[in-house]
């Protein structure tokens, strides 16, 4: 069967507007990704995704499942193992061949060199990017501290939770009307997970959620900062629209399953792409009682990423 183009507000929706075209389930379709769209800049200059699809051969579920999974963006790379370097071997000139004598080899040519200025302006734009990062790396490290240093405490008094409820609806409120959104908030707090859920509604809630959700954790950890300035416990915030929340953790917990499953058949282990800490644990509750791999995650915040591997192997 030919491919297929298919264009949407985002990836997700050409995918489903695929699937209801060809009447054919969407993990029994061959996607190719032509473009991923863009939201743009607070919704600004959004550019639709389009996709080439087709229907594709059945084969074994299990397969289907990790080879879909595994070629997923949120796969960064597998590691490869390392190769034993096999020492090369010497041959003796044969004495008819003649050896070119020294002066006859070409000088290798001496890269250009930029003129002063330009070497000096250069190193100071290479300065300032790496001020940056560093500053940016320790902000989120001291956050990451402060909100450690603070207990999360269950709240129980009603004027305190109706505090906290006005302060981040109005905070949010603020930011929607800016945007020229037009958004309901529902605010309660969950006594259960200690936290306090905030839910959008409205008529096109994909700018609010972003790439993989990016735009709403940044919504997110903004209204964590102005709910809990000057206060000595902590207090979580959750926001979500759309069972957006829900519907992400089902999509890593498949693909832990499908990773799990391609890195005991290839004995290779797979770096995900960096994600926040409430993602990372999906991915480690979900493979938490696997019998063939485990996890770890590595490096710093903002890009501190997890690895799963076989049991026993170094990588």
């Amino acid at each position: 069967m030919d491919y297929i183009e298919i264009s949407a507000k985002n990836k997700d929706e050409a995918i489903i507007k695929a699937s209801m075209q060809l009447e054919t389930p969407s993990d029994e379709l061959d996607i190719q990704i032509i473009s991923e769209g863009s939201s743009g800049f607070l919704g600004f200059g959004s550019k639709p995704a389009i996709i080439r699809v087709r229907k594709k051969e059945i084969v074994k579920p299990e397969e289907k499942e990790a080879e879909e999974l595994f070629s997923s963006e949120l796969v960064s790379k597998v590691i490869e193992p390392k190769k034993a370097v096999e020492p090369v071997k010497k041959s003796m000139p044969k004495k008819e061949e003649k050896v070119m004598p020294k002066r006859e080899f070409a000088k290798q040519e001496e890269p250009v060199k930029k003129p002063a200025k330009h070497r000096e302006a250069f190193g100071k734009a290479k300065e300032k990017s790496s001020k940056a990062e560093s500053l940016k790396k320790e902000f989120v490290k001291k956050e990451a501290v402060k909100k450690e240093s603070r207990p999360v405490e269950l709240i129980t008094d009603e004027a305190e939770i109706a505090e906290i409820k006005k302060i981040s609806t109005e905070f949010l409120t603020n930011v929607f009307k800016t945007m020229e959104l037009d958004v309901s908030i529902t605010a309660e707090y969950n006594t259960e997970d200690r936290c306090l859920d905030l839910e959008f509604s409205g008529d096109d809630m994909g700018i609010l959620i972003g790439k993989r959700g990016q735009t709403l954790d940044s919504l997110q950890y903004l209204t964590s900062l102005v709910v809990n300035k000057n206060r000595n416990s902590y207090v979580r915030i959750k926001l979500d629209t759309e069972d957006y929340r829900n519907r992400r953790k089902e999509t890593l917990e498949n693909l832990a399953k499908g990773i799990a499953y391609k890195v005991r058949k290839t004995r290779k282990p797979v770096v995900l792409e960096p994600m926040n800490p409430y993602e990372r644990r999906i991915i480690h509750s979900a493979l938490q009682g696997n019998r063939y791999v485990e996890t770890f995650s590595e490096g710093e915040e903002p890009y501190r990423h997890v690895v799963v591997k076989t049991k026993g192997r170094r990588s």
